[in-house]
């Protein structure tokens, strides 16, 4: 299929992870290093609306791996191909090893400014980008799996009595965080995994990159490396809206009520014997970190 796409050989083909979502590989073709990647059976999201926007996100002058192609293979599975960006997404390497020193020092500064890029991504830009009602979505799973969880009972009932008022709606990324950037030496490289793009307030990116879990133990708020203060500086220079701390705060409390759904979602799809897992049954775990980091935003709540 690669080869017929491309119209040139493909050589040292090779699995890298690739989540639930997708399978990726990376290959050699025509002097140049891609990567492709598949839609898995069973994911109902559609991979040619992430194309869609990776192709408008660079329009916006995002940093994302050029898309080359993206289509569907005899047999109905979407994929896209796309070049190459070197560079680490491990977040532990990221923030602890001597080779990122210089990125660190510019990371948060360079995720503001790409968050307000992303922001700026016309909505119109991408068909099929819809706008989800997270608190009435993740309330139904919580619902559906039937479990009590009374500190998310009472996180929810706070999402709900402190929503700040609408918005601008905006691309969101919607998993905007280490993991899914590629750094290098000199810092950020691109911006990945659009798998989860949505209509939204653009406040919800920069409340996710704050998110607890997503600090990978370092010490600052944002990404485990700054402050809100210095994210909302980059954004605001960058074009993006005024930052209001105390709605970015409210996205804080819903992404970590929404991981801790998350992680109970993947806990028990290992204890039903679904996929047994020691991975899936190890971030069972993590729901009591969540709810511990829940209850420390709401007592801390502006």
């Amino acid at each position: 299929m690669l080869t017929a796409r491309l119209g040139v050989e493909v050589s040292a083909l090779s699995r890298l992870s690739g989540g639930a979502s997708r399978e990726t590989w990376r290959f050699s073709a025509g002097g140049d290093e891609l990567i492709v990647q598949r839609q898995r059976a069973g994911d109902i999201r559609d991979m040619l609306i992430e194309a869609e926007t990776v192709r408008a996100a660079a329009a916006a002058d995002v940093p994302v791996p050029e898309l080359l192609d993206a289509g569907r293979t005899d047999d109905g599975v979407a994929f896209m191909i796309l070049r190459a960006v070197e560079g680490e997404t491990i977040p532990r390497k990221i923030l602890r090893d001597d080779d990122f020193a210089v990125a660190r020092v510019g990371l948060v500064e360079q995720l503001g400014r790409a968050a307000a890029a992303i922001h700026s991504i016309p909505g119109d830009a991408v068909v099929g980008l819809t706008a989800p009602d997270q608190i009435a979505d993740y309330t139904a799973v919580i619902d559906e799996l039937g479990e009590p969880h009374p500190v998310l009972e009472l996180g929810r009932r706070w999402l709900l009595d402190h929503a700040p008022p609408a918005s601008r709606s905006t691309v969101v990324h919607g998993d905007f965080r280490l993991g899914n950037v590629i750094v290098d030496r000199n810092g950020l490289q691109a911006v990945i995994d659009w798998e989860l793009a949505h209509l939204g307030d653009p406040m919800e990116d920069l409340g996710w990159l704050s998110v607890r879990a997503w600090r990978f133990g370092g010490a600052g708020e944002v990404a485990g490396l700054g402050s809100i203060e210095e994210l909302a500086a980059a954004y605001e220079a960058a074009g993006g809206a005024v930052v209001d701390p105390v709605v970015v705060h409210w996205w804080q409390v819903l992404g970590t009520w929404k991981w801790a759904v998350m992680c109970i979602v993947q806990a028990n799809v290992h204890l039903s014997g679904a996929a047994r897992s020691h991975e899936l049954a190890a971030i069972g775990r993590r729901v009591c970190e969540n709810e511990y980091d829940l209850l420390t935003l709401l007592e801390g709540a502006p």
